[in-house]
């Protein structure tokens, strides 16, 4: 394994990732999963699925547990450093930039249509999701059980992690899943 191609690779997942981590999903399956080979769609779900259950920003957590699973411990650094590297550099760029030209209505009007954009790149991330994740009437149970209760309640997101954990678990030993 060849830790340069890794750095490139999620330093190009680092620049072209717009919106945050939800935005990052079609990005990384591309160069990832469909284009490198180092993990399936299933894998980077779970890796993405940890890295949200896990301190830190999403992509970071995701970048260093697939370079760890393809070259070990430099590899997780290589990775991690590949993926922040762009963001470091660009914002960087645009902080000293940014505020000589934040009020300008131009400004405002495309940060506004990039927000858009944003959305619509979150949207497509949940659907993929929403395919690796919910193969069966039991998860979809699920699925609608935690989004109801979501919305009335506020727990920590890791009760709902353990939660979800916990029934797949015993959904499984049940029998009930894959039905």
């Amino acid at each position: 394994m060849n830790l340069w191609n890794l750095f490139v690779s999620f330093a190009k997942v680092g620049v072209l990732t717009f919106g945050g981590g939800y935005a990052m999903i079609p990005i990384l399956e591309r160069e990832i999963v469909d284009k490198q080979g180092w993990a399936s769609s299933e894998e980077l779900m779970d890796y993405y699925a940890v890295g949200q259950c896990t301190p830190g920003v999403i992509a970071v957590n995701t970048a260093t547990f697939i370079g760890r699973k393809v070259a070990g411990v430099p590899g997780g650094i290589v990775a991690t450093a590949g993926v922040v590297f762009p963001s470091m550099v660009i914002i960087t760029v645009i902080a000293g930039i940014l505020s000589n030209f934040a009020d300008i209505p131009a400004v405002q009007s495309a940060f506004a249509g990039i927000r858009v954009c944003v959305c619509v790149l979150i949207f497509n991330a949940v659907l993929k999701l929403w395919k690796a994740a919910v193969p069966d009437k039991a998860t979809l149970v699920l699925a609608v059980l935690v989004f109801v209760l979501s919305f009335f309640l506020k727990p920590s997101p890791v009760v709902f992690v353990v939660f979800c954990a916990a029934a797949g678990i015993l959904l499984t030993r049940l029998g009930v899943r894959g039905k």
